[in-house]
């Protein structure tokens, strides 16, 4: 004879979080970033065909935008990857004062690149209303800033959650490592938007 299941009447052993796919919240930010990718994907097929209807790109009378700030913004972020790396290694080691030590560096990582896109921005050799070539360059720029805003916001409440001690729990280390996945994602974008915006007007 079978013996019946046992059946425990208390949970409370159970993990409170888990990490990657394991966590749900993972799956909404994979689904965010299937969807924020579209959004790129479609950008980057506007730009190339307005490039396929025009005599040169950029049109002529246009300079392509001035290398210095997109290599630089280019140079920090695949830098920032450095201590992102170490911060989703010490959320998975439960390391939460490496974890409290490393995300300002991350947060300043931001705000240097929130200023340095200004500039990127100011050295288009175009304003978004001039032409197709201009209001797609500056489309692809903005919206590669929005990911960017969002991720520095995220960062600064999560650092800030981070340093409290009150009704602290893994699930914010389940955070921290969803936000070092987004902001990887964040940077390997940067890669064909920065080769798109400053070297196919080049060829």
């Amino acid at each position: 004879m079978i013996p019946a299941p046992r059946f425990t009447d208390s949970v409370a052993d159970l993990p409170t979080h888990k990490f990657g796919p394991s966590s749900l919240t993972w799956w909404g930010i994979l689904g965010f970033m299937i969807i924020e990718g579209t959004f790129f994907a479609l950008a980057f097929a506007a730009y190339f065909f307005l490039m396929g209807h025009e005599q040169g790109w950029p049109p002529e009378g246009r300079q392509p935008p001035n290398l210095l700030w997109g290599t630089l913004f280019l140079i920090i972020m695949l830098l920032s990857e450095i201590p992102n790396s170490m911060i989703k290694k010490a959320a998975h080691e439960r390391d939460v004062p490496a974890i409290r030590r490393l995300m300002p560096v991350i947060i300043g990582a931001g705000a240097v690149l929130l200023i340095i896109r200004g500039f990127e921005f100011n050295n288009l050799n175009c304003r978004w209303t001039d032409d197709a070539y201009s209001s797609i360059v500056w489309a692809i720029l903005f919206l590669h800033t929005t990911h960017i805003l969002t991720d520095w916001g995220d960062t600064i409440v999560l650092w800030a959650l981070m340093m409290t001690d009150v009704g602290w729990e893994g699930r914010r280390l389940v955070d921290t490592d969803e936000n070092c996945l987004y902001w990887r994602y964040v940077w390997l974008l940067w890669i064909p938007v920065y080769l798109l915006v400053y070297w196919v007007p080049r060829l």
